[in-house]
């Protein structure tokens, strides 16, 4: 697919000028459209989503002006490849969400009021999230956590399958099986002599059969993808895995939320906003008050309240802050929700100190 250009709104452009680079994307192309600092659209292109079409959309756009930073829409989907070129060009990617819908039902829905509407929002302050990296041990993590998630819900799916097929299986063989652990089950499972099903007693044991070693296959493939995780962490941040509760799946979860390069947020208290664990001012007239956060990345919330759970199990200190906190009135919950938030602190610092290439 060649570049596409769209009518250029401006004139003449001073090339000492910076200018704003704002990026609609998609599966086989992409949008982009260049603003210049005094808020006049200078011109909308549109190009490959392939590796020369990344060249020539930063070779385009640095016609125009001077370029240091860029709004792109879906960083880590269909512009995952276009910003890991523009951040090794030396760009500041921000991350940029979907236009407000009232803007749109004003304006209407096209792509080039999309890829301007980026840059806008870059220009005025109101996307200011530089995105994540997409390179290094934290890509590693995120690659492995997938696949280990779809593994983990796939064998999940055998075992209960495996255990509906026992409930309704001939007599003599559920008896065979009663009383086994698990592991010994799929173990004795897998070991069954099925030959070719000709009835439903041997298509029952196929079944067993097939189910286990689909099983033991998914476990291996599990234990293997923990196993890479554990050594991508340790390669990335070595004494997060030191701390009390903190284990290779929460040290994970808190590391991709972070991303590879966490000097993208400001300071500790916006990685707690991130993980979704600073209080939300909820104030009107004489009431002063401030609830929970609902949003922020989830996952990283949870590993936070893992790692707190865990703390209150076997570790003295954190159980002596959360008794005081509740002697001050607040409930064990909220309790908990204060821990989180110094839990965060903590770990940000060991993140930040470990990884140490700025945004």
């Amino acid at each position: 697919m060649s570049s596409i250009s769209y009518p250029s709104v401006a004139g003449q452009q001073d090339a000492s000028v910076e200018v704003v680079l704002g990026v609609d994307t998609h599966k086989d192309f992409h949008v982009a459209a260049l603003v210049s600092v005094f808020g006049v659209l200078l011109a909308c292109q549109r190009f490959p989503a392939t590796a020369q079409g990344y060249r020539q959309m930063a070779a385009w756009a640095g016609g125009f002006g001077v370029l240091r930073r860029a709004g792109v829409e879906g960083s880590h989907s269909y512009g995952a490849g276009l910003t890991r070129h523009l951040q090794a060009a030396g760009l500041q990617v921000i991350e940029v969400s979907q236009p407000d819908r009232a803007e749109r039902r004003r304006r209407g829905k096209t792509d080039v009021l999309d890829a301007e509407a980026a840059a806008r929002a870059v220009l005025s302050g109101r996307a200011g999230a530089v995105a994540k990296t997409s390179t290094g041990p934290v890509e590693m993590i995120r690659m492995f956590k997938l696949a280990k998630a779809s593994a983990v819900k796939a064998r999940t799916q055998a075992i209960n399958q495996l255990k509906a097929v026992l409930v309704g299986a001939e007599p003599s063989l559920r008896e065979s099986l009663a009383g086994l652990s698990n592991p010994k089950l799929f173990q004795a499972c897998a070991q069954l002599d099925a030959g070719t099903p000709v009835d439903a007693g041997t298509a029952a044991a196929y079944t067993l059969r097939l189910l286990a070693l689909r099983i033991t296959m998914l476990t291996a493939e599990i234990t293997d993808l923990d196993r890479r995780i554990t050594d991508a962490v340790n390669a990335c941040t070595p004494a997060l895995l030191d701390r009390r509760g903190v284990g290779p799946d929460t040290a994970a979860a808190l590391l991709l939320a972070a991303g590879g390069n966490p000097h993208r947020l400001a300071s500790e208290a916006g990685f707690a906003a991130l993980c979704g664990v600073n209080p939300i001012e909820m104030s009107s007239g004489k009431t002063s008050r401030r609830r929970l956060n609902r949003g922020g990345d989830r996952q990283a919330n949870s590993a936070l309240y893992t790692v707190a759970v865990t703390r209150l199990r076997w570790d003295q200190r954190t159980r002596e802050y959360v008794e005081r906190r509740t002697t001050e009135g607040k409930t064990r919950r909220e309790a908990i929700r204060c821990l989180k938030r110094y839990i965060a602190r903590e770990l940000y610092q060991l993140i930040t100190q470990a990884i140490t290439t700025p945004a």
